[in-house]
C-alpha cells in the first residue's frame, strides 16, 4: 500500500477528492470523486420546529474539540442501524493526526457527562467538509450540525461540503451540485480565510439559531 500523508489527503481535498475503505475491516483506501456533490448551504439549514426546541432547551452541552478520537470512534461503530462503516484504522490515524494539525474539528453533543451525539470534519481555508456523524440520543447529531452551520457563518466560511446527498441530508437543506460548479465553489472557498474558532455562544440558544440561520 502506498503511504497516504495528511499532506496528501490536504491536497486531494483542495482538488474535490477525499479517501474511504470499502469496510472498516479492509486496510485499503480509495480516493473518491463524485460527479455529484452534496452540500448544505450555508443559509439555506433547514431547521425543524422541533429541532429548534431541542437547541432551545439545551438538551445536550456542546464541545468542540474536545474528544476528537472518541467522536471519530462512535462515528465508526457498527449498530443496529448501520452494519457497516468506511472508518477502518488507518481513516482514524489520519484524521487524529489533521486534527493535531489543526484541520479537522469535532462538535460534539454531552448529556449527563456522555458522549451522545456529534460530527467531524476537515477544514480548509473558508471551506469544511462534513465527514461523518452518530447520535446516540434523539436530535443529538442535528443540534450539532446547527451548532457547526452557526459556527461556520461566524468564521466566516462559505462552503459546507457534506460530500454525498441522502434524504435525511435533504430533510435538512442539503442539495446537489454538478462536479464543475462544486469546483468552482471549492476553489473559491480555499482560498480564502476562515476562522473556526471565532464563535464563543454554544451556550447561548438564540444566537447559535440566529447565526445557523442567517437572513
Amino acid at each position: 500500500m502506498s503511504p497516504i500523508t495528511p499532506a496528501i489527503v490536504l491536497k486531494a481535498y483542495a482538488a474535490g477528492v477525499f479517501p474511504m475503505a470499502e469496510s472498516a475491516d479492509d486496510p485499503a483506501l480509495y480516493w473518491v470523486e463524485p460527479e455529484e456533490r452534496g452540500i448544505i448551504p450555508l443559509n439555506g439549514l433547514v431547521i425543524s420546529r422541533s429541532l429548534a426546541k431541542a437547541v432551545r432547551q439545551r438538551r445536550f452541552e456542546v464541545r468542540i474539540d474536545t474528544a476528537f478520537g472518541d467522536v471519530m470512534r462512535q462515528c465508526a461503530a457498527r449498530t443496529a442501524d448501520r452494519k457497516e462503516t468506511w472508518i477502518n484504522q488507518r481513516i482514524l490515524k489520519l484524521y487524529g493526526e489533521l486534527h493535531r494539525m489543526g484541520h479537522c474539528h469535532s462538535v460534539e453533543c454531552w448529556q449527563d457527562g456522555k458522549l451522545v451525539g456529534g460530527l467531524y470534519g476537515v477544514r480548509i481555508g473558508a471551506a469544511f467538509f462534513g465527514e461523518s456523524m452518530f447520535s446516540r440520543a434523539t436530535d443529538a447529531s442535528k443540534v450539532a450540525l446547527v451548532h457547526l452551520v452557526a459556527r461556520l457563518n461566524v468564521g466566516g466560511f462559505v462552503l459546507l461540503d457534506a460530500q454525498f446527498m441522502n434524504p435525511h441530508l435533504a430533510t435538512l437543506g442539503a442539495i446537489t451540485v454538478k462536479k464543475p460548479d462544486y469546483l468552482l465553489m471549492l476553489n473559491a472557498a480555499t482560498a480564502k480565510e476562515a476562522d473556526f474558532t471565532r464563535f464563543s455562544g454554544d451556550d447561548d440558544p438564540a444566537r447559535v439559531l440566529d447565526w445557523a440561520t442567517p437572513r
